[in-house]
């Protein structure tokens, strides 16, 4: 073609017959990425070990930096770059044994033409079992097909039995017994009829979702489009992270004292100690208060309904953390906030439901959540948690698996058994929150929830849903849970009925679990039904998980 440069052809290599890739997901934060590379290594030297002996050779797509200190891809640019000179066609292992920013191999992986595994070590204090799960959700939204495996010892049989299935076969399938369609179960008819009266009322009076800077660290499971959202009466509003730090910027000195006095008076503890870079210290509190005071000022000023703030980039470089502000956010009693002119208690009595990391999939579900928990006099106050580990009770106390839901601090206090007096302020770890700030730690009360995701799957929303109960675990039991993980933040140690470990981690579609309490087991059955009826009526694909308590089944 005379008169026109084409562009080079890119030579990919062939990768060898018995030749396996792999590559590794990282923070797109240099510090998190040096702090956890050891772990990544040991993990990954185990899994190479046990695809060794299966015959064949793990090969890293993309070496270490020494540099940089850590063997990570760490951006999207350099994970198309590494995809771009990998064999399309060759298998590829995805290892993550720490939180990972799925957007960094997620174009990647949507081209790669092999088979593609995501893999995590069962591990508390590395959390590549969260960032497998967000991994898994964002290829499930694209509709790339992939398989998935976990292990707590990648050396044991059962794990290298799984792995050459997939090796051979180059797909592996998760037995799901545990789920029921929600179109094969009768819901009782009080509930089946307030459940659409709900949705009924909400597509003819909409509600809007706040959403400060969408798309959190890459969390392409978290957006839900437009023209998902909108058929079921809800609309973005499209908010500025920018915008909140100008009106924190603008809330007096006086009234972030008066938020911080109210915290006091009700009986939360603020551990401050006297180094910025080491401590939590009133200062940052009071910053927290003003960005608190801000957030519910921009949420009434655009009439919103919800809100979730992004908080990990761009923000972190300007205030500390935002987790202080969304439990207290989530919670029906919390600090008063005026208007500008003094005039106006906004959002008097009632929550501001926040979605933490803007996760919209979360953000529906707690809006669904406290429409239909209002209306039936159930406990109002949501959150998210990471789906973090489990373990069994090694004291005998509880008989059954108990998964540690964990999440940084927006947990409302009302999930603790006193409230705000089990509140206590602890600073946020350096390495992902530079500038501080408190958390809201507290270990939840027992009793009846009920456990939810909303995700997309073949270009539809769906709902997973089903029962659980929060247990007490002896205090020591629960602070080697607390120090295995991250102590500075709120624990859920629940059981849930019907669904084992694996069964769960099988079918799970995010990084996030939604829960809510209910005020007994019959209330909870009632609740999940008539939520059920809500997000089916809303044009929402509902699955129900596992059994009620004592094993008793849906239908």
């Amino acid at each position: 073609m005379a008169g026109y440069k084409l562009p080079a052809a890119i030579k990919r290599p062939k990768a060898k017959k018995k030749q396996i890739y792999l590559v590794a997901s990282g923070d797109l934060r240099l510090p998190a990425n040096q702090e956890c590379w050891p772990a990544q290594k040991e993990m990954e030297d185990a899994l190479k070990a046990a695809v060794a002996e299966l015959g064949y050779e793990l090969v890293r797509a993309h070496a270490y930096n020494p540099v940089e200190k850590h063997g990570f891809i760490s951006s999207q640019k350099m994970g198309l770059e590494v995809f771009s000179k990998m064999d399309p066609d060759a298998p590829v292992i995805v290892a993550e044994a720490v939180w990972q920013y799925s957007h960094h191999v997620l174009p990647g992986l949507t081209t790669h033409r092999g088979p593609i595994l995501t893999c995590a070590n069962w591990s508390p204090t590395w959390p590549g079992l969260v960032g497998m799960l967000n991994l898994n959700a964002s290829l499930t939204k694209t509709g790339k097909k992939f398989s998935t495996l976990w292990a707590d010892d990648f050396a044991a049989n059962s794990f290298k039995k799984q792995l050459k299935k997939w090796i051979e076969k180059r797909a592996i399938k998760h037995p799901m017994p545990h789920v029921t369609k929600l179109s094969t179960v009768k819901i009782p008819t009080k509930e089946k009829k307030l459940g659409e009266a709900l949705a009924q009322d909400l597509i003819q009076n909409p509600a809007i979702l706040g959403v400060f800077d969408e798309g959190c660290m890459g969390m392409y499971n978290g957006i839900i489009e437009d023209a998902l959202l909108n058929p079921c009466g809800v609309f973005k509003e499209r908010l500025s992270q920018s915008a909140l730090c100008y009106e924190a910027s603008q809330v007096t000195d006086a009234e972030a004292k008066v938020v911080l006095g109210w915290y006091q008076n009700h009986g939360m503890k603020f551990q401050f100690g006297p180094d910025e870079d080491k401590n939590l210290t009133e200062r940052q509190v009071l910053q927290q208060c003003k960005m608190y005071v801000a957030a519910v000022r921009i949420a009434d000023d655009f009439g919103c309904s919800v809100i979730g703030i992004q908080y990990q980039q761009g923000l972190k470089d300007m205030l500390p953390a935002s987790d202080l502000v969304e439990g207290t956010l989530n919670n029906t009693e919390r600090p008063p906030v005026m208007s500008r002119d003094g005039k106006r208690e906004l959002y008097a009595g009632k929550p501001i439901v926040h979605f933490n990391e803007v996760d919209e999939c979360s953000g529906l579900d707690g809006l669904l959540v406290n429409r239909v928990h209002a209306a039936m006099g159930q406990p109002i106050e949501t959150t998210l948690h990471d789906v973090r580990w489990g373990d069994w009770d090694p004291t005998g106390t509880v008989q059954d698996y108990v998964w540690v839901f964990l999440i940084s601090g927006a947990v409302p206090p009302a999930h603790f058994p006193n409230g705000w007096k089990d509140a206590v302020g602890m600073r946020q770890s350096k390495m992902y929150f530079p500038l501080g700030g408190s958390t809201i730690q507290g270990n939840s009360k027992p009793g009846e929830i009920i456990w939810s995701r909303i995700y997309i799957d073949g270009g539809k929303l769906h709902m997973d849903m089903g029962r659980a109960e929060v247990v007490a675990l002896p205090e020591k039991e629960t602070q080697r849970r607390l120090d295995l993980t991250s102590p500075q933040w709120p624990i859920m140690h629940a059981v849930l009925y019907g669904v084992s470990r694996d069964q769960f981690m099988a079918k799970h579609k995010a990084n996030h679990i939604q829960v809510v309490y209910a005020n007994s087991a019959k209330d909870a059955d009632a609740a999940l039904f008539t939520r059920a009826a809500m997000a089916e009526a809303l044009g929402i694909q509902v699955n129900l998980c596992g059994t009620r308590k004592n094993d008793e089944k849906w239908d």
